[in-house]
């Protein structure tokens, strides 16, 4: 019988980027996605509903996903970082990940795990598989949970309610547009679609109405 589930979102300055926290109901461990500028709100959720932040993942590495990395690990150093294997360099080059674009260069510690495309693993009761989605960034990834209800995706930057990732700082629009047609579109319709900014919204939603990459006549 799938589990229910609690996901805390946090919006962080500059950027309205958005970190989750994610707990089975009854459980203490706890996932962060893509901890943001916004450390302190992070840890305060965290500590007030008494959490252990077992694993840190990141869906990619620009510098607004990733700017809490280094803050989290050190207040949590047993919790592995998990990211994408072709985006393990934006972590330590704060050109790729644009933080120097912004005039204020960041690094990331090292990730303790990577994954990749069709790769599956469980944390704190959650049990993931990995799409790579390259396009927005270089090794994008978005990890999904169907062993819950309703079932979820972590997307990052790949797909918006009504949008999808930018492409025009290095990235690839063909490339982005035909993963998400390949493999997000595949998904049940009443999944969560949990994005890095902006709204929640469904697969099935955006497959019908998603102006840049919805399919026409579902």
């Amino acid at each position: 019988m799938p589990r229910s589930y609690t996901i805390e979102a946090i919006e962080s300055a500059p950027f309205a980027q958005i970190t989750y926290i994610a707990r089975l109901e009854g459980s203490t461990e706890a996932i962060v996605v893509d901890p943001g500028f916004d450390v302190p709100s992070i840890r305060e959720y965290v500590e007030r509903h008494g959490l252990s932040v077992v694993a840190i993942l990141n869906t990619h590495g620009h510098v607004d996903h990733i700017a809490g990395n280094r803050a989290m690990k050190d207040a949590y150093p047993l919790a592995p970082l998990i990211i994408g294997a072709n985006e393990t360099h934006l972590l330590s080059d704060p050109e790729a990940n644009m933080s120097s674009a912004f005039g204020l260069p960041i690094t990331s510690p090292a990730a303790d795990r990577t994954v990749a495309e069709g790769e599956t693993f469980e944390v704190a009761g959650f049990s993931f598989e990995v799409r790579e989605i390259p396009g927005h960034s270089p090794g994008s990834v978005v990890f999904i949970c169907d062993g819950v209800e309703p079932a979820f995706a972590f997307v990052g930057d790949v797909l918006f309610a009504g949008s999808v990732g930018r492409t025009d700082l290095g990235g690839n629009t063909e490339q982005l547009l035909s993963g998400i047609r390949a493999k997000l579109w595949n998904l049940p319709d009443g999944m969560l679609v949990l994005p890095g900014h902006g709204p929640t919204t469904s697969i099935g939603v955006e497959k019908r109405t998603n102006p840049y990459a919805g399919v026409r006549g579902v």
